[in-house]
């Protein structure tokens, strides 16, 4: 049997009994089963439907001695649970003896009550081909020059969580998210190709906000269509709130603990405390933002998730902790643990503390020779994330008296440390992206390369 998660009592109790007759005293199991529809389209028809069911689920095991063995299944019935379990029991023999995973102290604690929005069935695939085809329809109308939308897709996925241990733990949480991307390319004789993209999401399709994609997607395009080239030099740089978070993503080894304990980090431990930033940035992550679609109750390891604080006023005063990392570090598992065959972390949703005041000088109306970026690419590539650099081809535009020029072409290079110590300004309203919630950032010259 195959992949759908049987009612979490259920599963603990067959799961003990199946340990106690192996001679197991000591388990966990956590995974997940994704059920998912996904549509696209192209000049009005169907281009992809699909419709995928996936699971992944991590058995450990200790042995008498302590050693730690882990599987993976996607069986859930007696016998794949058995045979799983077996062959973690036999990999235990062969566990590192020393900083071995133990249970979250946290994995029994009380979940926080939040007034979450049921987990809704996942809507038909000609019902999110109709939105799309009219999507899609809508935005090629908008203007005569938008010649196609070639990157879309609309597709809603339904996720069960769980998390249970051989100690009493037992979590199970069911969420649904829905996704819209549109991404449009144009055409005019005698001129190159300009493009622009966004993306919503939501909890389902009644509450997606398909209009403002299509707007944000028509209004990015038609002000790229009348473009020039930049001169390379150095230029004050106001960042769009998705474009500084995805580069701060992009580092986000400098909250990682685990980075930080196999030295595949910028920071170490004596950066606790430390000014990484200017004093005016305060960033904290925090799964269960109202903003944050799919809130996850617990991690992989069954620790509850919480607000942390990442930077305070400058500071690095918050990191990523599973509960291995906690333990050297000596502090709680902050709830940011995925289960595998060895435990990594990773941060859920920055929220970027928007500045208190309205400066006329950082007004974007008035602004003068300031580069403008609105999205950065090739992230994958441009990024050396043990270094601090990068150099990444961006979409933007100069700033003229509060005039937009679009950039035909342009890199921007610099390094993560420096940019975070030179913020000059954080604009008074964020502004919701998929990587959390930020404001617009201007920060002090950055090297661009243009024409």
């Amino acid at each position: 049997m195959t992949a759908t998660l049987t009612p979490n009592v259920t599963l603990q109790q067959r799961t003990t009994a199946i340990a106690q007759r192996l001679g197991i005293r000591k388990f966990d199991l956590g995974g997940a089963h994704v059920d998912e529809v996904s549509v696209q389209v192209q000049q009005g028809e169907p281009k992809q439907v699909k419709a995928s069911q996936r699971s992944g689920i991590t058995v450990r095991v200790w042995n008498a001695a302590g050693r730690l063995g882990v599987t993976s299944t996607t069986q859930l019935d007696d016998q794949g649970l058995e045979t799983a379990l077996g062959m973690a029991l036999e990999a235990s023999e062969f566990g590192v003896d020393e900083h071995i995973p133990d249970f979250s102290p946290l994995a029994t604690a009380p979940l926080a009550e939040l007034s979450l929005p049921e987990a809704q069935p996942l809507a038909p695939a000609k019902m999110l081909l109709d939105h799309l085809i009219a999507a899609e329809q809508e935005l090629l109308g908008r203007h005569p020059a938008i010649a196609s939308v070639p990157y879309n897709g609309l597709s809603q996925r339904c996720t069960e969580r769980f998390y249970l241990n051989s100690d009493g733990a037992n979590r199970q949480q069911r969420t649904t998210t829905t996704t819209l991307y549109l991404y449009s390319k144009t055409e005019e004789a005698g001129r190159k190709p300009r493009s622009a993209g966004a993306m919503r999401l939501s909890a389902d399709l009644e509450q997606l906000d398909i209009n403002g994609c299509i707007e944000e997607v028509a209004d990015k395009t038609i002000r790229h269509l009348d473009y020039a080239p930049i001169p390379s030099g150095q230029y004050p740089v106001l960042f769009s709130p998705q474009a500084f978070l995805s580069l701060l993503n992009a580092f986000s080894n400098l909250f990682n603990a685990q980075n930080i304990l196999d030295r595949q980090s910028l920071s170490s431990p004596d950066s606790l405390h430390q000014a990484i930033a200017a004093p005016l940035l305060t960033i904290y992550d925090d799964a269960r933002h109202p903003h944050n679609i799919g809130q996850p109750l617990f991690d992989g390891e069954g620790t509850p998730t919480r607000r942390i604080p990442l930077i305070e006023a400058g500071c690095l005063t918050g990191l990523y902790h599973s509960a291995g990392t906690a333990v050297r570090f000596g502090c709680q598992p902050t709830g940011h643990a995925n289960l595998g065959a060895k435990v990594t972390v990773s941060g859920y949703f920055y929220d970027v503390l928007p500045g208190q005041t309205t400066a006329a000088q950082y007004r974007r109306d008035r602004a003068d020779g300031v580069v403008w970026i609105d999205e950065l690419h090739a992230l994958h590539a441009g990024v050396k994330a043990l270094q601090g650099s990068f150099s990444l081809p961006f979409d933007g535009w100069l700033l003229r008296n509060g005039d937009a020029i679009s950039i035909e072409s342009a890199t921007v290079a610099g390094d993560i440390r420096t940019l975070l110590h030179q913020i000059l300004y954080l604009a008074p309203e964020p502004a919701f992206t998929p990587y959390g919630m930020c404001p617009e950032v201007w920060v002090a010259p950055l090297a661009i390369t243009g024409e």
